[in-house]
């Protein structure tokens, strides 16, 4: 499945299972490990876990599995690695503490999901 595709079934999926504030960095000029990030916020440590069992379930329909995941024990944050897109699901206060749009943003290359 080619980055841009997965990146928008990720997204689509997110938002069918109320994540928050769902955004998209494309990366891929500023590093070589993956293309994009796609990062939401989850109402609740629960929704964490929840939002990322979603995702997993879902790609695996299209024989797509994470590299890696990490996170899921706490819940205050996922990460799901599927190599040309990272995933990262946090709760509210995870988000603020890391802000990944200000350590990866050159100023254009963040986007706001609409469905």
């Amino acid at each position: 499945m080619e980055p841009v595709e997965l990146k928008e079934l990720i997204c689509k999926e997110l938002d069918e299972h109320k994540a928050v504030d769902i955004t998209v960095l494309d990366v891929e000029h500023l590093t070589v490990m993956t293309d994009f990030f796609v990062i939401c916020t989850a109402k609740s440590n629960k929704q964490v876990k929840a939002l990322a069992e979603f995702v997993t379930e879902k790609l695996e329909e299209y024989d797509q599995k994470p590299f890696h995941a990490d996170g899921l024990a706490e819940g205050k944050w996922a990460v799901l690695d599927y190599g040309t897109v990272i995933v990262h699901i946090f709760n509210d206060e995870t988000r603020m503490f890391y802000c990944l749009e200000k350590l990866w943003s050159d100023g254009e290359n963040i986007k706001k999901y609409n469905a």
